[in-house]
């Protein structure tokens, strides 16, 4: 969960922390699982070579892998959907991804669809997300939204290392509970951490708990009583008041009285939210706010993955 108050550390890193009042981490009691839990790893290497980028490495253990390389803008950046085929995460899955870009390698990497987390049965269930890219390189990671399914247990971790010059886009979607169907999120908690480097310096470190029925969903620091928060970070050399001015336009026309939107602009660093009830609204602004941000941060228009509109 992102919504909460930030401060810098020592280093001039962003710091939040959201696991605060009843949203801490509760133990879970956990039955003996009924069927074994399913483990699945996926290892991406992307390097340029000559006016192309390669998807030179691609290792996969369990139900998690690309199937091939994409290049719907031309040979310089690489598209690449990571897939995975049971469509959903049950109790005591563990998910891991591992990208790589070598310098002056781009790469966008993407989602078939939602990713539903179930629920846990008592059971948490994890994902390791840890991106890291060279000098010159460009990384952009734009999943499609994260469903929590009621009693769903899961704790989410997301790491990105990058070059003093590369440059990164990374978004989120999390919707908790199948409000569409009925359902609310009434049990379970959901556990993030996030780090970002550059250069081998923290720009931003945040982590938080949300429990069901706590004051992190009900409270004003935390969801506020919503179902849908968002997230895009962008991190490189050319963001400007300008384009910090052109989002908040845009927030302001999209959301009107569905929820709210905040863009904040800190040196290399751009964040914008979305706090509301529509995951529609969400996906919208999210798209928007990228296509108005990679143009300026790698000098290309935002091309839209075929697959977000299937």
């Amino acid at each position: 969960m992102k919504i909460s108050l930030a401060e810098r550390d020592h280093e001039g890193a962003i710091v939040v922390d959201n696991a605060t009042g009843s949203a801490s981490e509760t133990a879970v009691v956990a039955p003996p699982l009924r069927h074994p839990p399913s483990e699945a790893t996926l290892l991406l290497g992307f390097a340029r070579d000559g006016a192309t980028t390669r998807l030179i490495e691609r290792s996969h253990y369990g139900p998690l892998r690309v199937q091939k390389p994409l290049y719907p803008e031309g040979a310089a950046i690489c598209h690449a959907i990571v897939v995975h085929p049971p469509g959903g995460v049950v109790g005591g899955d563990r998910l891991s991804v591992t990208a790589h870009l070598s310098p002056g390698a781009q790469a966008l990497l993407t989602s078939p669809g939602a990713a539903k987390w179930y629920k846990a049965n008592g059971h948490v269930s994890q994902q390791d997300i840890a991106l890291t890219a060279g000098a010159g390189a460009t990384l952009e990671w734009l999943p499609q939204e994260t469903i929590f399914f009621d009693a769903a247990q899961v704790r989410l971790r997301h790491d990105v290392g990058l070059a003093a010059d590369a440059a990164y886009i990374g978004s989120e979607i999390l919707c908790f509970g199948r409000t569409a169907a009925g359902e609310s999120f009434a049990t379970g908690s959901i556990g993030q951490r996030t780090s970002i480097r550059r250069g081998g310096r923290l720009l931003w470190f945040e982590q938080g708990a949300i429990a069901a029925a706590s004051s992190a969903m009900q409270g004003p620091l935390g969801l506020g009583g919503r179902t849908v928060c968002a997230t895009l970070i962008a991190v490189g050399d050319d963001l400007t008041t300008a384009l910090l001015a052109r989002l908040r336009e845009l927030g302001a026309e999209t959301t009107q009285d569905d929820g709210s939107f905040g863009v904040t602009l800190m040196k290399s660093m751009l964040v914008a939210r979305y706090l509301g009830n529509s995951s529609a609204v969400a996906k919208r602004l999210m798209g928007l706010a990228w296509q108005e941000v990679r143009p300026a941060l790698i000098g290309c228009a935002a091309a839209v993955p075929r697959i977000w509109n299937t």
